[in-house]
């Protein structure tokens, strides 16, 4: 006996399914749906954007509130993001690479975290290694004699100190290095200009978004380790260095 044949009923060809299901797929749709889904790219892109600004949003309960940092113009490789990074330098070290704008903190299996900076003529001037030797939130700034001597009308009103505030150059917090008990006069901080992170500036040591500051600030502990990387063609710290106390700096 031949085989069964299904009911004509079931008899719909291939090609007549598919066209069937197209012709109702958008009537399903719609109500399930009532506006276009974006595509995954722009979805992560604004779930990036939302992170981003949400580590840059105000801070109103610092000692000067700290309004939101306008980062709409930043390339965000500049933002602050956790990445994978080889180091041979423990867990808890600084590294601040001034030729790429970047610093960043070691983390373990080889993370770390990466701070956006803009360098000063005395960041490019000097490389190293040398330690926290100090920590200040919303520190106060002196300039040296050597920046009065070239700015004076902007300068000399602060020859005894500029207060902390959110104009001082120094911005949020600071952190100072120092090789043994010498103060190198070099200064990871904050900055009352954020267009200049990502930049190379005209005076200063390393700055960061004062939000950045903050954050790394709460990470570092007095004492932690500090390798600056600056024009070595090895890429690998100096152990030692006796560069001069630079003429011009923040103190």
């Amino acid at each position: 006996m031949p085989p069964r044949q299904p009911a004509a009923t079931a008899l719909i060809s291939r090609r007549r399914f598919v066209t069937l299901a197209s012709a109702f797929a958008p009537v399903a749709l719609t109500g399930c749906i009532s506006t276009a889904q974006q595509p995954y790219e722009a979805q992560a892109a604004l779930h990036q954007n939302a992170a981003f600004l949400s580590m840059y949003e105000e801070k109103p309960d610092e000692t000067f509130p700290l309004p939101a940092t306008d980062i709409s113009e930043v390339d965000s490789r500049f933002l602050r993001h956790e990445v994978a990074y080889r180091t041979s330098e423990a867990p808890g070290t600084i590294v601040v690479d001034t030729s790429n704008r970047y610093l960043y903190l070691v983390r373990e299996n080889g993370r770390a975290i990466r701070y956006g900076i803009g360098v000063g003529k005395q960041g490019m001037s000097w490389r190293g290694r040398a330690t926290v030797g100090r920590k200040a939130a919303w520190p106060r700034w002196t300039p040296t004699p050597a920046m009065i001597a070239r700015e004076p009308e902007r300068n000399r009103p602060w020859a005894a100190g500029m207060p902390a505030g959110l104009e001082n150059p120094l911005g949020a917090r600071a952190l100072y290095l120092y090789q043994g008990s010498r103060d190198t006069l070099y200064r990871i901080h904050g900055t009352s200009e954020p267009w200049s992170i990502g930049k190379a500036v005209s005076s200063g040591c390393i700055r960061l978004f004062n939000q950045d500051i903050i954050d790394l600030h709460s990470r570092v502990p007095t004492g932690a380790t500090v390798v600056v990387l600056n024009r070595n063609p090895s890429n690998e710290p100096l152990l030692e260095t006796d560069a001069p106390a630079p003429d011009d700096d923040t103190i």
